[in-house]
């Protein structure tokens, strides 16, 4: 069986994360600002709609960014997407 990983890297949130297809698990960053704010990566999780998202490189020049406003975000918008809450900083 494969597993479809998509790791979204200092990425902003771009027509190409939007469009990915059949993705299992996804790890997409978000921190201002070098990528994207929270907003926009929910907004683009919630179109292409991996199985599994883990938000991870949050920490940017003003602190942490909101991990649980982004769940909550994707699973007001589809509450099949699971979203996993890891703890990359101590």
């Amino acid at each position: 069986m494969n597993v479809y990983i998509y790791i979204s890297g200092d990425t902003e949130d771009i027509p190409e994360m939007r469009s990915l297809k059949n993705i299992d698990k996804a790890f997409v960053c978000m921190n201002l600002p070098y990528t994207m704010p929270v907003e926009s990566a929910a907004n683009a999780v919630l179109e292409f709609k991996p199985d599994t998202v883990y938000p991870y490189h949050y920490r940017g020049t003003e602190g942490l960014s909101d991990v649980n406003k982004f769940k909550q975000l994707v699973n007001e918008g589809d509450n099949s997407i699971n979203v996993e809450l890891l703890n990359w900083y101590e």
